[in-house]
């Protein structure tokens, strides 16, 4: 078994190999073609929870174990903390051993960057980000990465946080030109910008209702019916997509504060297979996470061993 720290990790896992690897477990996913039963979450202190993460398909199979504390970052933690472990499905040989937020970090913002190509209205050039963590910094350089994006705004609880953040992204990449704001001046000073993207575990919305209408919105961090990201005006004058159905009906505590009508609630598998009509008004995206999106993950590293 081979063991991959989180620098290996993350280069195993490009995202030119991942978004595509993502599209694919979505498809199977949808067709019973990957076993991944709704994750297991069990309480921990400080408000954390451990999650465990299983999927199985033809080829192989991984278990994602994982602690989530919102709380470690005062504490100089890491929130996400944990590993995947890939199998090979025909004898259950362990063949790797993952950083567990690094794979979390980068198959989510694949996630992400696939929802982008499928339900954008126009090809990205801006986006703002709300939140200054891990997730924040992975999706970030995804966009760059893939996307080519070069203007950001990153807005923040603390300006100083949103700063720093400004500034260390700009370190990573010359070319972006990177603005700090705080969430609470989004209400009356929102930049116009082709994404909105929110990573954080608030429990109240940060998402402004009166984004554009070409700007897609996407909601990534809010992972307890507790949380939510969006606010209902904007998830009931849009069409909205989630990575996955099953868990969104039991997680996504936007949707559900909002008492959405789940049957007007598309797939990213479905809009994979009958694309959503071109129109001036962008859809909102939901994601929650999945283990197939793990399986994913392991599928690329396991190629390029």
């Amino acid at each position: 078994m081979q063991i991959l720290n989180a620098e290996q990790t993350a280069r195993a896992l490009p995202y030119a190999q991942l978004v595509p690897a993502v599209a694919q477990a979505a498809r199977e996913l949808a067709q019973q073609q990957i076993q991944a039963p709704e994750r297991l979450v069990v309480p921990m202190a400080e408000g954390g929870v451990l999650l465990a993460m299983p999927a199985v398909a033809h080829d192989l199979s991984v278990t994602k174990l994982v602690t989530v504390h919102p709380r470690n970052a005062a504490h100089g933690l890491p929130v996400i903390q944990g590993e995947v472990v890939v199998m090979d499905t025909a004898t259950g040989r362990r063949l790797a051993l993952l950083d567990g937020p690094t794979v979390t970090a980068r198959r989510t913002a694949a996630v992400t960057l696939l929802g982008i190509q499928m339900l954008a209205v126009q090809k990205p050039k801006s986006a703002l980000l709300i939140g200054t963590g891990a997730q924040a910094a992975a999706h970030a350089d995804a966009l760059v990465e893939h996307l080519g994006i070069a203007q950001f705004w990153v807005a923040s609880r603390s300006l100083a946080s949103a700063q720093a953040f400004c500034t260390a992204l700009q370190m990573r990449h010359s070319q972006v030109h990177a603005v700090a704001l705080l969430v609470d001046d989004l209400e009356h000073a929102l930049p116009t910008t082709d994404l909105v993207l929110a990573l954080t575990t608030s429990r109240t919305p940060v998402i402004p209702a009166h984004i554009a209408a070409h700007t897609l919105a996407i909601g990534v961090g809010a992972f307890k019916p507790d949380m939510a990201e969006f606010p209902p005006a904007l998830l009931h004058s849009r069409q909205i997509v989630v990575d996955d159905l099953g868990g969104a009906r039991h997680e996504a505590g936007d949707l559900l504060q909002a008492k959405v009508d789940w049957a007007q609630v598309r797939s990213l598998a479905s809009v994979l297979a009958a694309p959503i009509p071109s129109s001036a008004l962008a859809p909102v995206f939901k994601t929650v996470g999945q283990a197939a999106w793990d399986l994913a993950a392991a599928r690329v590293v396991i190629a390029s061993l």
